[in-house]
């Protein structure tokens, strides 16, 4: 018999009369005369009602069955006379495929803390909150994919294991199949001349470059995949290891790039609220009670657009004491950015022409000679979702910001060729996927958005 998911089961039309569902169970008890059992596969919020006559030959095994303990049920669908549930499902035969210690089983029929369930990552999927989160990431995950490839962009794949430092801040994790102790490197030999690749390797922080060569080839890119930052962080808001989307568009400017960051929060947004419901209501009444009206403004409301100078006359104006003085030239924190979004435009705000001693080197240089066509768009409660800007296209500006970034042209020398052959203005933009997820859910902790979150001093699982 073909197996029927519980979420199937619930949004029948009609009753059926032999069903098959397997899952997991949640609770047990027992009354005078049948047993209930609320079982779930994952497939929704939801539990099915088992009912297990005394009578019926399921009745044998059910006192075996504990919290945790995975079964298959064989049935008959029918109406519920039960409140909150249009169908339970009524036994006729139980199968144990694997059981669980009541004494050591963790997860129990009540709320459990989040710093709890971090220690059990393996396990906190089979809690509501933790299934609905993760219901909610792959259908983000989806809607990240739709909505490029609805709009002309080819998905690439850009490589993991990188030989250049993106964002030149030099926190990368370096990769080597030398001894942990390192080898005596003699006088005159590089220090990684014996190691695989010969020359020093990093994780990547960033797919952009490669998009951007890409971009100089297919015209509109996207990358979407694993990304890696040794930043010695321990606040809510950071990971060692997370995904970022990056797309790249030839052929475009800062207007073009501020407009396809909103059209695609939006959209990532709206498809949420329509395709998750249930999950996001869980969310709502339990997590940020104020969690749908925020969505409702991030996803139908115009985006604020201002200035990074005019952000910091407002911030200087403002009648609040920030633990961060505010003055130009510093990068706005995220007390600021949530001040902007949530009290003064009460709306997602983009800041765009950022001071380039703030920026990174690839950030196009405007005619002021002052400042970037940088842009962050900035959500509430959140702060900084996405991070873009125009690219430098013009060579001997790149060339010289590389040089007075601390960085070697000649470890460019395939970025700077770009400059060099059929050079086009170009623009793109990263969104930090776990940052959207807590926009998304109200979760205020990236450890709790993350499958397995690799932290400071934390890589179990």
């Amino acid at each position: 018999m073909r197996r029927t998911r519980v979420n199937d089961a619930l949004q029948s039309q009609a009753p059926m009369s032999s069903v098959l569902v397997k899952g997991w169970v949640r609770t047990r008890r027992d009354a005078k005369e049948f047993s209930f059992i609320e079982l779930n596969d994952g497939s929704c919020l939801q539990n099915l009602q088992v009912i297990i006559d005394d009578d019926s030959d399921a009745a044998a095994s059910v006192k075996q069955i504990n919290t945790g303990s995975a079964v298959a049920v064989e049935g008959e669908l029918v109406a519920s006379p039960g409140k909150g549930q249009q169908w339970e499902l009524r036994a006729s035969s139980v199968a144990i495929l694997g059981g669980a210690d009541p004494e050591t089983y963790p997860l129990q029929k009540k709320r459990h803390a989040d710093e709890f369930l971090r220690t059990i990552a393996h396990l906190r999927p089979r809690t509501n909150k933790y299934g609905a989160l993760f219901r909610i990431r792959s259908e983000s995950a989806f809607a990240v994919h739709q909505f490029f490839r609805d709009r002309g962009f080819y998905y690439l794949h850009t490589p993991i294991i990188t030989g250049s430092d993106c964002e030149g801040a030099g926190e990368m994790f370096r990769v080597a199949t030398l001894p942990a102790s390192g080898p005596p490197a003699a006088a005159d030999e590089p220090l990684f001349d014996g190691d695989f690749f010969g020359k020093e390797a990093n994780l990547t922080v960033s797919g952009q470059l490669e998009a951007e060569l890409f971009a100089s080839a297919l015209g509109s890119v996207y990358t979407f995949g694993p990304t890696f930052r040794a930043e010695n962080s321990n606040t809510p808001r950071h990971a060692a290891e997370f995904w970022m989307i990056e797309p790249e568009v030839a052929f475009a400017d800062l207007d073009d790039n501020m407009d396809l960051a909103e059209d695609f929060v939006k959209y990532l947004v709206t498809h949420v609220r329509e395709q998750c419901a249930a999950d996001l209501d869980l969310f709502g009444r339990f997590v940020d009670k104020g969690l749908m009206d925020n969505l409702e403004v991030i996803a139908s409301k115009p985006y604020a657009r201002l200035p990074y100078t005019e952000a910091v006359e407002i911030l200087q104006k403002a009648k609040k004491d920030f633990e961060f003085p505010v003055s130009y030239g510093v990068d706005l924190q995220t007390e600021h950015e949530r001040f902007l979004t949530e009290e003064h435009f009460q709306c997602p705000v983009i800041v765009y022409n950022y001071p380039k001693e703030i920026k990174a080197f690839y950030m196009r240089l405007n005619e002021d000679d002052r400042t970037v066509a940088a842009m962050d768009l900035l959500v509430p409660r959140v702060g900084e979702l996405i991070g873009g800007s125009q690219r430098e296209e013009r060579l001997d500006v790149l060339e010289r910001r590389i040089v007075e970034s601390g960085m070697d042209t000649a470890d460019y020398w395939w970025y700077l060729d770009m400059r060099r052959f059929g050079t086009v203005p170009h623009a793109g933009f990263g969104l930090g996927f776990e940052r959207f997820l807590m926009m998304a859910t109200g979760v205020t902790n990236i450890r709790d958005v993350i499958p397995f979150p690799r932290t400071p001093r934390n890589l179990e699982f």
